[in-house]
């Protein structure tokens, strides 16, 4: 059974970090292209950053360079993202998601609330 479960999210001031970390499990991780998303309300879902299956190359959305760190961990078959100096438009929920040739996989989602 293949699982995704995003966790790490919470309420924080700007200014502020968090790390969110998505535990997988049911697939071969090792093979799969790691992303995070994230969807405000009333907003489309958007590409935050992506790794590649080694974790040598990352990408990342114009709004997030600088301030947010993808990572992963093929050993422990974990996915991360670093969120620092986080914004009040940063707020959102946040998902991982895998994918490999034709098959793509998603989590439930964790939400980040960047508020004073």
């Amino acid at each position: 059974q293949v699982q995704l479960v995003e966790s790490g999210g919470g309420l924080v001031q700007p200014g502020g970090s968090l790390r969110l970390s998505c535990a997988t499990s049911g697939f071969a991780f090792g093979l799969y292209y790691m992303r995070w998303h994230r969807q405000a309300p009333g907003k489309e879902r958007e590409l935050v950053a992506g790794i590649s299956s080694a974790g040598i190359s990352t990408t990342y959305a114009d709004s997030v360079k600088g301030r947010f760190t993808i990572s992963r961990d093929n050993v422990k078959e974990m996915l991360y993202l670093q969120m620092n100096n986080l914004k009040p438009e940063d707020s959102a929920v946040y998902y991982c998601s895998a994918t490999w040739k034709l098959l793509d996989y998603w989590g439930q989602g964790t939400q980040v609330t960047v508020s004073s």
